[in-house]
C-alpha cells in the first residue's frame, strides 16, 4: 500500500468520522452534497471518455435536489427514555417525494433534448449516462443522509463506512498474501475470490463491536455487514468496468493514492441502501 494512499487516508478517516458523529443532520446532507457533486462530475468525465455526452447540469441539479429531500424527509429528534428510544418525527417543510425529483428529471431531460442541437444519434448516449449518473451514483449515495437522520443514526453511518473501509483493507493484504483465483479479470484482473472473502470477513469482524454499541443483536447486524459488504463489492466492480470501458486507470486525481471521488466511494454508493433498507426495517417502519 503507498505512503500517498496511507497518508490521504490518516488525514481522511479522522476528519469524516468527525464530521458524522458531531455534525448536525444539515451539516452532513451538505457535505454528502459536495462529494456528490464531484462524484458526478468524474462520472460524466468518464461518459465523455466513453463517447458519451450528457447533461452534468441539470443532472446535478436534480442530484441536489435529492439530498435536499432526503435531508427533509430525516427531521427526526431522539430522546433516551428507559427502556428504549422515544421518536418524535417533526413535519419538514417543502418536503417532496423521491419520485417527483425522479420524474422532474426524467421531463427535465426530455426537453433538453428536444432544444438541443445535437445529432440525433447522441440522443439516447446523452439520455443513458444523465440517467445513470442520477440513479446509479446521486439516489443510492442520498440514502446516506437518512441513515444519518434516523436513530442511531451517526453509530449507523459510521458503521456503514467502517465495514466499507476495514474490508478494502483487509482484501488488500489477503490478496497480495493469497490471491490465486481472478474474481473478474476482464473488469479488475488484480482482483481475487481470496482477497474478495477476506472484504467479507473483515466487514463480518466489524459487526461485533458496533452491534453492542448500537444496542442491537450480533447476527443482525453481522447480516447486514455481509449484504453490503456484497454490495460494495459489486460497486466496486461496476466502477472500474466504467473506467475500463473509457478507458482510463482513475476517475480522477483529486486524492493522491486513491484517485478520484468516484475512486473512492464506489463501493460505498451501493452499500448505502443496503443500510438504509435494515435502517428502515428496524425503526422507520415501528
Amino acid at each position: 500500500m503507498s505512503t500517498k494512499r496511507v497518508a490521504t487516508a490518516a488525514v481522511l478517516v479522522p476528519v469524516v468520522a468527525a464530521c458524522v458523529w458531531f455534525g448536525p443532520p444539515w451539516l452532513v446532507a451538505v457535505l454528502l452534497g459536495g462529494v456528490m457533486l464531484m462524484a458526478l462530475y468524474e462520472f460524466f468525465k468518464l461518459g465523455e471518455a466513453a463517447g458519451m455526452h450528457g447533461f452534468p447540469r441539470w443532472t446535478g441539479v436534480c442530484a441536489a435536489w435529492m439530498v435536499f429531500e432526503q435531508w427533509s424527509a430525516t427531521t427526526i429528534s431522539s430522546q433516551g427514555l428507559p427502556g428504549g428510544i422515544s421518536v418524535v418525527r417533526e413535519g419538514a417543510a417543502f418536503s417532496i417525494p423521491l419520485e417527483l425529483v425522479i420524474a422532474t428529471f426524467a421531463v427535465g431531460a426530455g426537453c433538453l433534448v428536444l432544444a438541443s442541437r445535437r445529432p440525433l444519434n447522441e440522443t439516447m448516449p446523452a439520455l443513458g449516462v444523465s440517467a445513470a449518473a442520477l440513479m446509479l451514483v446521486a439516489l443510492p449515495l442520498s440514502f446516506l443522509v437518512r441513515v444519518h437522520g434516523a436513530p442511531q443514526g451517526p453509530k449507523l453511518l459510521l458503521f456503514t463506512l467502517v465495514l466499507i473501509w476495514v474490508g478494502d483493507t483487509v482484501a488488500y493484504y489477503v490478496g497480495r498474501a493469497f490471491g490465486r483465483l481472478p474474481l473478474a479479470p476482464m473488469i479488475s484482473p488484480k482482483k481475487t475470490w481470496e482477497g474478495a472473502a477476506g472484504n467479507l470477513l473483515g466487514s463480518l469482524l466489524v459487526a461485533w463491536p458496533f452491534a453492542e454499541w448500537v444496542g442491537v443483536e450480533w447476527y443482525d447486524l453481522a447480516a447486514v455487514a455481509a449484504m453490503a459488504n456484497v454490495a460494495g463489492q459489486i460497486g466496486d466492480l461496476v466502477e472500474s468496468a466504467y473506467k475500463r470501458g473509457a478507458g482510463v486507470k482513475d476517475s480522477g486525481a483529486l486524492l493522491p493514492g486513491h484517485g478520484g471521488v468516484l475512486d473512492r466511494i464506489d463501493s460505498l454508493i451501493f452499500a448505502a441502501p443496503v443500510v438504509w433498507c435494515y435502517v428502515w426495517l428496524m425503526f422507520e417502519r415501528r
